[in-house]
């Protein structure tokens, strides 16, 4: 592996129960725009964080859907210009993130959406910000990364340094509690995260492998306990620094074909998108296990370590066995049909799927349409 690379670290992190509740001293005076969703308000989860901003002006902005739209970026544009929005927060999971990121780029900097879709094409500034996962899947908080739906299902991705957000908050307490298949797609979203950055085939580096190692072991050590106990603060925390490492990794080693893959399932289907990557993913690792097989072989120790002992083709098929079994024990839906998807899809799917060239040029091995068309088809 070449030592020619560069890295970047992403934004300053503060982590720990109750860390929420130390929101206001990360952001400057004047109004905040609180970007988040309708569930999150009314569970009460950024209650404390709220509070927290007490006589700041703050404008609640909680109309962020799952597979957030352009549409919505430009509505909550539109809320933060109306009250002069001096900074920024996303509070929630990945969708209300990456609309912050949007949001507070396009405020500070004045450019218009449609020209910064793609990557490196925003580059001048954002408005303060600041990133708080309420799910531990996305890394969203790590990220210079947003994604967003436009037109008829098509994810767009917005990908350059200026949505680095200045501090991501890790508050365990947030994510207490949360529902079993919550848990789990979105632990399952931070593996795959981890195990595309260390496999890619653009950008992978000594820092991003050592980061997407740590963050794997880390989520395979903890996700059952999370699923099965949902208070239990270690676990829960562990996933918040799990989420958080595959994301910094995976900013710098981009995904590849899981992801390509898996966001159709959401643009067209509305696929949670943990559980979209939780469906492909033993399919595409099958499809680049020719080039990968070595690196999938080291990484097997880091989800189940008594795999160690095994020759690198069993240690890699091991793999894949033990990515199935955590979805199964964590209850997920093993199949595209349990999420109303048919063989008359396919072909739709696949032709999004070829839309997801910023993704498919790092998998390890080429996916053309008639390769899309089979994965999607063992995936049923």
């Amino acid at each position: 592996m070449t030592l020619a690379f560069q890295f970047e670290y992403g934004p300053r992190i503060l982590s720990g129960s109750g860390s929420s509740a130390r929101l206001a001293a990360l952001l400057p005076d004047g109004p905040v725009l609180f970007v988040t969703d309708a569930t999150i308000r009314e569970l009460g989860i950024a209650d404390v964080a709220l509070a927290a901003l007490g006589s700041q002006d703050v404008e609640i902005f909680d109309a962020v859907e799952a597979d957030p739209s352009a549409a919505t970026v430009e509505s909550c544009v539109a809320a933060g210009r109306a009250v002069g929005a001096a900074s920024v927060v996303g509070f929630g999971g990945g969708s209300p993130m990456d609309v912050a990121k949007a949001v507070a780029y396009l405020l500070g900097s004045g450019d218009a959406l449609g020209d910064i879709y793609g990557v490196g094409m925003a580059t001048g500034t954002r408005l303060p910000l600041v990133l708080v996962p309420t799910t531990a899947g996305t890394g969203s908080e790590a990220t210079p990364i947003s994604i967003l739906t436009v037109g008829d299902g098509e994810k767009k991705g917005i990908v350059s340094p200026a949505l680095y957000a200045d501090h991501a908050i890790l508050d365990a307490d947030l994510t207490l509690g949360l529902p079993r298949l919550v848990t789990a797609a979105t632990g399952i979203d931070a593996m795959v995260h981890a195990i595309e950055a260390f496999t890619s085939k653009r950008l992978k580096n000594p820092v991003s492998d050592a980061l997407a190692r740590e963050a794997l072991r880390v989520l395979a050590a903890n996700i059952r306990t999370a699923c099965v106990t949902p208070d239990d603060r270690e676990a829960r925390g562990q996933m918040l620094l799990g989420a958080h490492l595959a994301g910094v990794a995976f900013s710098n080693a981009p995904v590849a074909g899981v992801h390509a893959l898996a966001y159709p399932l959401g643009g067209r289907f509305h696929v949670p998108h943990g559980l979209s990557n939780a469906l492909m993913l033993p399919h595409v690792l099958g499809h680049n296990m020719p080039a990968a097989r070595v690196l999938y072989a080291d990484l097997a120790v880091d989800v189940d370590p008594s795999l160690a002992g095994l020759g690198a083709q069993a240690r890699a098929q091991g793999l894949v066995e033990a990515l199935v079994a955590i979805a199964a024990d964590t209850g997920l839906s093993p199949r595209l049909r349990d999420v109303g998807v048919s063989a008359d899809d396919i072909d739709l799917l696949a032709d999004e799927a070829m839309k997801q060239e910023r993704l498919l040029i790092n998998n390890p091995v080429a996916i053309d349409r008639n390769d899309a068309r089979r994965l999607y088809e063992a995936a049923l």
